[in-house]
């Protein structure tokens, strides 16, 4: 073959390269195909960022319909506005199915309900228990005032409600209007929701579809589908008619970043990340050479810094944590007899405590038993420094002058007055009110700078 004939080919091969690539994409994106998201477990940063991507591959794969298979207790509110932000901005229908049996759209997940084009649930489920709830326990608010008590403690209705405070009604107001106003966008049940919000009521599948507060019901996601063929939804102000009947279906899983973030963003995880990196990071300036926990230190801080910008964090609180973790170390390199480390271990609790700000986290934050765990351990190396320290105070000295009285060596020649000897492998000069002679054995009884006052000893 010719060199003009072979440059000739190399058009030809370039073209069929771009034919194949553009039929292979067209081959993987399927025209009418639904994209089939699974969320399960609270609504965090790793949840909503899986979704969010989710959603805009299935616009880009060109799909006719995103359906997220939802199962959740609740979770961060920045989360979950994020993820419903981009229900309502997505150029493709998204439908939120509550399933399989058993599961539930409570809290966060009845937002996300009440934002999706389709709300959908599977027998056995249930919805609503919106209300937000605050750090640290208590049971959700069943109005921006609790219902007024008789003697015995039970609610009674006929009595004056008692006032709550001003950050749980302000949660809950904020709460309220904007589940009333994604109610209003999707045409459904407006007062429920604002009811679920309040008062933290919860429906059934089938009372949900009676009240509005969802659109129909499906044993699974084929059965959804047969349901939802030819019906219209309206997305971004133009109405789109459904194909779904034996549409095919492509499951979206989390990818390794998704599971990456559901590890490092949790709140324990990160909290632990930081300990481990401010401890890691000490070790090695106090030990230089090491390497090893510095560089572990390092990655985990950063890691830990990461979480902290996906969560609410109080920064109040991570002063705190970083100011007992401070008074600990301070403990063990200067030993106040447990002052300096039980001020440290009560900062540390007080930190976790108001780690996460309590407007937008509910129950996604530390649990009790974390921080009563994390305290305790905290509490128990305090206690065993301040123990070793004082051990250490009841030891003889076993170094400098206090070290050298007393201890044996030798005449490395002889001498009257002044001379040299040998004192732990050591030369020192020293000085004798006995005369010696070479090799003789001596005692030190005393030491004036670097110069030793030895005798003969006694014992040879």
């Amino acid at each position: 073959m010719t060199r003009r004939a072979s440059f000739r080919l190399v058009p030809l091969l370039s073209l069929i390269l771009i034919l194949y690539m553009a039929l292979g994409g067209a081959a993987r994106a399927v025209e009418g195909e639904v994209v089939l998201l699974t969320v399960d477990g609270a609504i965090s940063p790793a949840t909503a960022d899986y979704a969010v991507r989710g959603i805009r591959k299935a616009a880009d794969r060109g799909a006719q319909l995103v359906v997220i298979q939802l199962d959740t207790p609740g979770g961060l509110d920045t989360s979950m506005r994020q993820l419903v932000k981009e229900i309502i901005a997505a150029p493709i229908p998204v439908a939120t199915f509550v399933a399989p049996s058993g599961a539930r759209a409570a809290s966060a997940g009845t937002f996300i309900l009440y934002a999706s084009h389709v709300a959908a649930m599977a027998p056995g489920t249930n919805l609503g228990a919106a209300t937000p709830v605050q750090i640290g326990g208590g049971g959700p608010p069943s109005s921006p005032s609790r219902p007024g008590k008789d003697k015995s403690g039970k609610a009674d209705p006929t009595k004056e409600p008692e006032p709550r405070d001003a950050m749980t009604s302000k949660q809950v107001e904020d709460a309220a209007a904007y589940i009333r106003s994604l109610a209003q966008m999707r045409g459904r049940n407006a007062d429920w929701g604002e009811r679920a919000v309040r008062e933290a009521v919860s429906l059934s599948a089938a009372d949900a579809v009676k009240l509005k507060a969802a659109d129909l019901v499906a044993d699974d996601v084929p059965a959804l589908l047969e349901k939802l063929d030819g019906r219209a939804v309206t997305v971004q102000g133009v109405e789109r008619r459904l194909k779904t009947a034996g549409a095919p279906t492509v499951a979206i899983e989390p990818d390794w970043r998704s599971r990456m973030l559901a590890i490092v963003a949790h709140p324990s995880i990160a909290l632990i990340l930081m300990m481990i990196g401010i401890y890691g990071l000490l070790f090695e300036f106090s030990n230089p050479g090491f390497v090893l926990p510095g560089i572990a230190g390092a990655i985990c801080l950063l890691l830990a810094f990461y979480a902290f910008h996906l969560l609410p964090v109080d920064y109040t609180g991570v002063a705190l944590i970083l100011l007992g973790i401070a008074l600990i170390v301070a403990e063990a390199f200067a030993p106040s007899f447990g002052a300096l480390g039980i001020g440290g271990v009560v900062s540390l609790v007080m930190g976790l405590v108001i780690f996460i700000d309590p407007e937008t986290a509910g129950a996604y934050a530390p649990s009790p038993t974390f921080i009563a765990a994390l305290a305790i351990l905290t509490t128990a190396a305090v206690f065993a420094t301040v123990t070793l320290a004082l051990k250490a105070r009841r030891r003889p000295v076993v170094s400098g002058r206090e070290d050298m009285i007393g201890a044996p060596g030798e005449a490395l020649a002889a001498f009257e007055r002044e001379g040299w000897v040998r004192v732990r492998g050591e030369s020192w000069q020293a000085v004798s009110a006995a005369p010696l002679a070479p090799g003789q054995k001596v005692r030190v009884t005393g030491m004036d700078g670097l110069v030793l006052s030895v005798e003969p000893d006694a014992r040879e």
